[in-house]
């Protein structure tokens, strides 16, 4: 099987959370109650498999720090100079680095581990950063189904409309 057969090849599996060439996306609970644009973030391989940075010296592999995937966002291994091989290559080289670094949820964090993968790739030429990464996927990434839709905004809708209410009667 030739390289660009493999990725042909490479599908979504939501039952077994296999993501091949995706960045995933799910919420963190309570910050993302008020704010649901930020979100915890990781990279998938070849395989599916997703890479994320979980915390201080810790890449995950396979099971993200705040759950399951609710969103994704598929991206094209083919815009990456030596395509599937240095896609797997470069998500790997920033596990490793960020497998040495302190998780700092403001500067040097889950986002930043993906936009490092995304910088090694040199995926379309862009300097991938936490705030194109965010925006990007909060407005391109698809959700996992009504109910990756539903972990997303029910809470903020929730303490939107507790505010809304409370509000008029005071």
């Amino acid at each position: 099987m030739s390289v660009n057969q493999g990725a042909q090849m490479a599908q979504i599996d939501f039952k077994t959370d296999k993501y091949p060439f995706c960045i995933v996306w799910t919420p963190i609970p309570v910050l993302t109650f008020f704010f649901p644009f930020i979100g915890h973030m990781g990279i998938a391989l070849s395989n599916g498999v997703i890479r994320d940075f979980a915390g201080p010296y810790f890449v995950s592999e396979d099971n993200m720090a705040f759950g399951r995937p609710t969103r994704y966002l598929v991206l094209d291994p083919y815009k990456v100079n030596g395509g599937v091989v240095e896609w797997d290559e470069c998500v790997s080289k920033a596990s490793v680095i960020y497998g040495t670094r302190m998780h700092n949820l403001f500067c040097d964090n889950c986002h930043s581990h993906v936009g490092l993968a995304l910088r090694l790739m040199n995926y379309e030429g862009k300097n991938w950063n936490m705030i194109r990464l965010a925006g990007w996927l909060f407005f391109c990434g698809k959700y996992v189904g009504w109910w990756g839709a539903f972990k997303t905004w029910a809470p903020f809708i929730v303490i939107v409309t507790i505010c809304a209410v409370t509000g008029m009667y005071l």
